[in-house]
C-alpha cells in the first residue's frame, strides 16, 4: 500500500486540473504508478510525462537498449514497480533472458556472456546510478559504437527513470502482486 493517496481518476482532482489528467491519458493511456503520486503537485505529472515521452519516442536508442537501461536503473534503485513495468517490454523489444538475469542478479556484465553493447550499457548505467559518473573506457566504447547524441539520450533515459524510481521509492508504490519483481 502506498504512503500517499493515489490519484487515478479525473474525479480525484478539481475540474481545473482535469485537463492535466486528460493529457496524460492521451499519451500514456492510463494514470498510475508515479503519475498518480506526481498529480499531488499541479503540473508536475504532465511535465514528467512529457520528458518521459521525449526519451521514449524521440530517442535514437533502440527499444531493447532503452529497456535494458531502465531495468538496470530499476535494479540499482531497488524499484520493483519500475522493474515490473518494464521487464516484459524488454523481452518484447528483443532483450534476452541472459541480459535480464545478469541485471537482476547483479552479475559482472563482462563475464555474463552478454554482447559488447549489452555489457557496456549495463556497465555505463550501473556506474551512473551508483557513482554519478562513468569510467572513460566504457564511455569511449559507447561513443565509438554509437555517437554523442545516442549517449546523451542514454544518459537522459537513466536520469528520467532514476527520477521515477525515487518517486516510487519515497511513496512506497508497489506493483500488483501478480507482476514480476526484481527478486524473482
Amino acid at each position: 500500500m502506498s504512503r500517499i493517496k493515489m490519484i487515478t481518476e479525473r474525479a480525484d482532482v478539481e475540474e481545473a486540473r482535469q485537463g492535466e489528467i486528460d493529457t496524460i491519458l492521451e499519451t500514456l493511456g492510463h494514470l498510475g504508478g508515479p503519475f498518480s503520486v506526481l498529480m499531488h503537485s499541479p503540473g508536475l505529472a504532465q511535465k514528467v510525462m512529457e520528458a518521459g515521452a521525449h526519451v521514449r519516442l524521440r530517442s535514437t536508442l533502440e527499444k531493447w537498449q532503452r529497456e535494458l537501461a531502465i531495468l538496470v536503473v530499476a535494479a540499482g534503485k531497488a524499484s520493483d514497480f519500475e522493474w515490473a513495468s518494464h521487464v516484459q517490454l524488454a523481452r518484447k523489444a528483443g532483450l534476452g533472458e541472459k541480459a535480464i538475469d545478469a541485471v537482476r542478479n547483479g552479475d559482472d556484465p563482462s563475464g555474463a556472456g552478454l554482447g559488447e553493447d549489452e555489457a557496456d550499457i549495463v556497465a555505463y548505467v550501473r556506474q551512473l546510478v551508483a557513482e554519478n559518473r562513468v569510467d572513460r573506457p566504457v564511455y569511449d566504447r559507447l561513443v565509438a559504437r554509437h555517437d554523442e547524441r545516442w549517449l546523451v539520450e542514454l544518459t537522459a533515459t537513466v536520469g528520467q527513470y532514476s527520477y521515477i524510481a525515487c518517486i516510487l521509492g519515497a511513496f512506497d508504490v508497489q506493483p500488483p502482486a501478480d507482476r514480476e519483481r526484481i527478486g524473482q
